[in-house]
């Protein structure tokens, strides 16, 4: 997929929207809980936010992943582009803790302190049952485990079946949400919970490091890993946990549609699934709202891709990251809520300016130099899978 601009303005606009939207979730709650009581009992305006950047993952991961061609240049973007950006806002949220004005997630101090740095320093704490330090870190975790699942079907070609991937994940949800209500991997589980999280970076180590039927394995067991981590690990129980992870497939499946590789039905069908699914495995019904009005509004921004969006709203996209991770951060901070719109839209700007835009630099520098140094590598991975780009 070639890199324009103008057609990617659309999914930036998407996060333009989604970021500031879960921003307002907390702190209306924070500043005037008694209105917001009133808007979140009818629409889970943060879950809207939340699903909308699902489906533009799902619709913007494998395009870069096949683009590239190249799993070792994939995960170092990934890595370039989330985490330099989540030390500088774990730094700071102890900072503003030991100081006294933030209050990480309960139950994070009963935790082995190696576990909880583990599990918050892969992004995965959410599907390994550990805390967050920053609460809204809980979708990295499900982002995570998405990569992991694209990586390993890309590995081994069959990352076009991302349709039928979106419907079975969306019709397994509905039995496996009523027998798996809760995670099994919860807060009893340290072990296991190291152990997947260890599990994790080796596979994507030698996935990195390696080549041929080794980097094809390592991937393809990340691949299962991101699977079960879903279906074991997910706090919201089994059913929700497969609706997200259908969600970011359906997206991809509109982004194959749109490419000419998939019929637009199966993109539909996809979509249409997610929604049943997702209202049927809801325990709220604000939940399924904005499962349902999520698809809703990726599906119109899709069809008005080729027009114009206001540069302002792409620009709050290209600093979504740090609006959506900073935010909590300002909730002890500032005294009402036009102030922390003002001082949040200032940090994030501050926040992509010096940790974002400069760590991607260095991730695409990286990603030069071993293409230059190694292309065999590069040659050696499906640069053309079945049905991509």
């Amino acid at each position: 997929m070639a890199a324009n601009p103008s057609r990617l303005a659309w999914l930036d606009a998407l996060r333009g929207i989604a970021a500031p939207a879960v921003a307002l979730h907390h702190s209306a709650w924070t500043f005037i809980p008694a209105v917001w009581a009133e808007v979140d009992r009818r629409v889970d305006v943060g879950t809207w936010g939340v699903f909308v950047f699902f489906l533009v993952s799902g619709y913007i991961i494998p395009a870069s992943l096949e683009r590239r061609g190249d799993l070792r240049a994939f995960w170092t973007g990934r890595a370039f582009r989330l985490v330099p950006l989540l030390l500088a806002a774990l730094a700071l949220a102890l900072l503003l803790a030991y100081a006294g004005l933030f209050e990480s997630s309960p139950g994070l101090d009963s935790r082995p302190p190696p576990l909880v740095a583990l599990a918050n320093l892969t992004m995965l704490q959410e599907l390994l049952g550990v805390p967050s330090v920053i609460n809204v870190m809980w979708t990295l975790s499900y982002e995570m485990a998405f990569y992991l699942m694209t990586a390993g079907l890309f590995a081994v070609r069959q990352a076009h079946r991302s349709a039928p991937i979106a419907m079975v994940l969306a019709v397994a949800a509905v039995p496996l949400g009523l027998l798996m209500p809760r995670a099994t991997i919860n807060g009893g589980a340290d072990l296991v919970a190291a152990l997947m999280g260890v599990a994790v970076i080796l596979v994507i180590v030698v996935t990195v490091t390696a080549n041929g039927r080794l980097r094809t394995a390592a991937a393809v067991i990340g691949g299962l890993l991101g699977l079960a981590l879903v279906i074991l690990g997910s706090r919201i129980g089994a059913g929700q946990g497969l609706v997200i992870a259908a969600t970011m497939f359906a997206g991809t499946a509109v982004w194959r549609a749109e490419q000419g590789a998939l019929r637009p039905l199966w993109a539909v069908a996809a979509l249409l699934m997610v929604i049943v699914s997702g209202v049927l495995v809801a325990r709220e019904r604000a939940w399924a709202a904005a499962v349902l009005l999520a698809a809703a509004v990726f599906v119109l921004a899709f069809r008005l891709r080729h027009r114009p969006f206001p540069r302002w709203l792409a620009h709050l996209g290209v600093i979504s990251f740090s609006l959506y991770l900073l935010h909590p951060l300002l909730l002890r901070v500032v005294p009402n809520l036009p102030v922390f719109f003002l001082v949040l839209l200032v940090l994030g700007q501050v926040a992509y300016r010096f940790v974002e835009a400069p760590g991607q630099g260095l991730g695409r520098r990286l990603n030069r130099k071993i293409r230059a140094a190694g292309p065999e590598a590069v040659r050696g991975e499906h640069a053309h899978s079945p049905g991509g780009a």
